[in-house]
């Protein structure tokens, strides 16, 4: 490979994917850290034979280190404070390989155009009926039916969203998204094998797609605009209003479960939010819930997460032949088991 070929910002995804600081990388492969840093900065290129001993080290192809790369920012994590940076950085690194298959698999036709309305809030103090509008307003946009959704990644994939699974590892990591701005990434997690959290976490990285991109990320209250949104979003107020009870009515709320495809929690606060339930009902519910050990394991199961699938059937199309050779190989692989693992 041509050093003029050099895509400097790689180099970082590279060595972020290993969770390898620029000393360690330097002592790898028999160069200084201030030479890592130069080549990472764009101030010197590293040799065709650099390039070479960086590619073997951090296990990615030489084509890996020369293509563009879409910069954002540091991602919507739910807790940057009690996230650990290698953590963070290196699923944030997954996450760009992901947005690299998006890229691949559009230009071969296996994967839709991003379509993703940007509708920004009127700020950090947006009332919760504004953001309520907003989701309704990306249901029409979407052409989304009446009724429960009946599968929120799907929704989003075909809309150009990358959706991924990964084993994050640490109960500080999620999920979480990037705000690339041709295919967003959503990135969720294998950890917690929960449908009805898997389906509200993929609503609250599309609320910060929407409603956050690349303005504002990482503090308190665009975290509770998304809950909001994601709320809305698989709940809309007009339609779920009327059917929640105003009691603590388990069988009912075991009926609605099953049918909107939500959690327990869920529901119980979208009927305090929506003014069904009073608040004393909804904190009587909260301490009954809790006391049957349901706040850490729900009745009425609803079956494994829903899975990822454009960017697999992608992989397994012979297209993707030259977009997998310019990809790290372990990679691709951990993001397909991981995808696949789910039962």
């Amino acid at each position: 490979m041509s050093t003029s070929k050099f895509e400097r910002g790689r180099l970082r995804v590279a060595r972020e994917l290993v969770g390898l600081s620029q000393a360690q990388l330097a002592a790898a492969v028999g160069l200084t850290p201030a030479a890592i840093s130069q080549f990472e900065s764009g101030a010197a290129r590293p040799s065709p034979e650099s390039v070479h001993a960086l590619s073997a080290t951090l296990q990615v192809p030489t084509e890996f280190l020369a293509q563009p790369l879409t910069e954002t920012h540091e991602g919507f994590f739910r807790s940057l404070r009690r996230t650990a940076v290698v953590d963070r950085r290196r699923a944030r690194a997954i996450a760009h390989v992901a947005h690299d298959l998006a890229l691949h698999a559009t230009r071969t036709g296996h994967f839709a155009c991003g379509d993703v309305p940007r509708i920004r809030s009127s700020g950090l103090d947006a009332p919760r009926s504004e953001i309520e509008r907003i989701a309704d307003q990306v249901r029409k946009t979407w052409n989304v039916p009446a009724g429960p959704i009946t599968d929120v990644v799907r929704l989003l994939e075909g809309h150009g969203i990358a959706v991924i699974r990964l084993p994050l590892g640490t109960a500080d990591v999620d999920a979480f998204s990037l705000p690339f701005p041709d295919h967003p990434v959503v990135v969720l997690g294998t950890d917690k094998n929960d449908r009805a959290r898997s389906r509200f976490d993929a609503a609250h990285e599309l609320a910060h797609l929407v409603l956050h991109g690349e303005q504002i990320w990482g503090i308190k209250e665009v975290e509770t605009q998304a809950h909001q949104f994601a709320a809305a979003f698989l709940m809309p107020a007009d339609e779920i209003r009327n059917q929640l009870p105003t009691t603590v009515d388990w069988p009912k709320l075991f009926e609605l479960k099953r049918y909107w495809q939500v959690s327990l929690a869920a529901l119980l606060m979208r009927a305090r939010t929506l003014g069904r339930m009073t608040e004393s009902t909804y904190l009587t519910a909260i301490k009954a819930s809790s006391a049957r050990g349901w706040r850490r394991l729900e009745p009425v199961p609803l079956g494994p997460p829903e899975t990822p699938s454009r960017l697999l059937s992608y992989l397994e199309a012979p297209h993707s032949k030259s977009a997998r050779a310019a990809l790290p190989a372990h990679i691709i692989a951990g993001i397909t088991t991981a995808t696949t693992s789910i039962e």
